[in-house]
């Protein structure tokens, strides 16, 4: 694999649920995994000689009243299927709390994995990349834009210590919508899934394959923070209620989403933070980044959930013949009534830099009013 250069982006999440333990019933079958993918690098390491996967992988239900959780899952030759509520069987912060004002409520959700994932080793950028046993989602990116006049946008990680966004010690919060997440490394679930092995059988990823987590962090990620500094002038993180000047000197500390980079080999797992392991490909939750991955190496079935999107994003997808342009027949939303407004050269097309200097107008404007 070559060595690439990560951005992503997107959104935020939470709930007061209270009590000790899990007592409701928790009917399921608990199988050991039996799939072998061909197409992934098989991994062995001498510390890492225990990769007994068992798990979740049949029929079960976690119905919990003290939390409110209600999951079904139900597998058959092709598809495994989930429908589920999305509160978590497990303790949580107490939501609303400072940097997140929202609150857990119960989400009307139904995912369907594939039972015999196919591996492509074709990595594909998603917002959510799976959704752990309890029906919960991952979602590691965040919505949190550090924006400058010189056209420079920061991603901003959801662990750093520049934007207070409400994490609980589940490294979860709760999004307007009230829906719950993980942003990484899910610790109750973690505990409340535990058969005793290094890897924890935590979630399915919606390419089908598993995600798992290992206790004793035997397998690493491949990324790195890059060196240099940051560029950009003129930056502010805007809300609903403020906006703030924000400086992006300095060298790249893992703030933004931007500051790392994938290097081929550096650690044991790939870009998606995927490994196989005897013939088995299986994600990791990671306590390093990209902590959750970002993005597939299995063909996706379902499609993701529309959400706010960078101008990059915004500009591939509207992009459909890939010739660096959009023409008035390609353009969709909102942007159709302004495409002669943004269409600075009056030629017909609309390049990436309109989209961007658009943005970048609207900002300003915004800060003056």
């Amino acid at each position: 694999m070559k060595k690439i250069y990560v951005i992503f982006s997107v959104f935020t999440i939470i709930v007061v649920l209270s009590c000790n333990s899990f007592k409701g019933s928790n009917a399921h079958t608990h199988e050991s995994q039996d799939m072998h993918y061909h197409g992934a690098n098989s991994h062995s390491h001498s510390k890492k000689k225990e990769v007994k996967l068992s798990g979740y992988f049949g029929d079960y239900s976690l119905n919990d009243e003290n939390f409110g959780t209600k999951t079904t899952v139900i597998v058959n030759d092709k598809t495994r299927k989930m429908v589920t509520n999305a509160l978590p069987n497990h303790k949580t912060g107490e939501y609303p709390r400072k940097g997140n004002p929202n609150t857990i409520s119960a989400q009307k959700r139904t995912y369907s994995f594939p039972v015999n994932p196919k591996f492509t080793g074709n990595p594909k950028w998603v917002r959510e990349p799976g959704v752990a046993l309890n029906g919960v989602k991952f979602e590691p990116g965040t919505a949190e834009v550090v924006a400058c006049d010189t056209g420079e946008n920061y991603r901003v990680e959801a662990f750093q210590e520049l934007i207070n966004l409400g994490l609980d010690f589940n490294n979860a919060h709760v999004q307007p919508t009230g829906a719950y997440h993980y942003h990484g490394a899910p610790t109750s679930v973690i505990e409340k899934f535990d058969s005793g092995n290094d890897l924890v059988h935590i979630g399915f990823a919606h390419d089908g394959f598993p995600m798992y987590f290992s206790k004793i962090g035997a397998y690493k990620p491949s990324y790195e923070l890059i060196g240099g500094s940051r560029k950009g002038e003129a930056c502010t993180y805007e809300t609903r209620r403020n906006v703030r000047d924000i400086s992006v000197d300095g060298h790249h500390d893992g703030t933004y989403t931007s500051d790392y980079e994938y290097v081929d080999g550096l650690g044991d797992l790939d870009e998606c933070n995927g490994i196989a392991i005897d013939g088995k490909y299986m994600y990791l939750v990671t306590n390093e980044f990209p902590y959750v991955s970002r993005c597939l190496m299995g063909e996706v079935i379902q499609e993701e959930r529309k959400g706010r999107l960078t101008i990059t994003q915004l500009f591939e997808r509207m992009n459909s013949n890939n010739d660096e342009k959009i023409s008035k027949a390609e353009i969709r939303g909102p942007l159709a009534s302004q495409f002669s407004k943004i269409d600075n050269n009056n030629d017909g097309f609309l390049v990436q830099s309109e989209l961007e200097n658009m943005s970048r107008l609207n900002r300003i404007q915004r800060r003056r009013e």
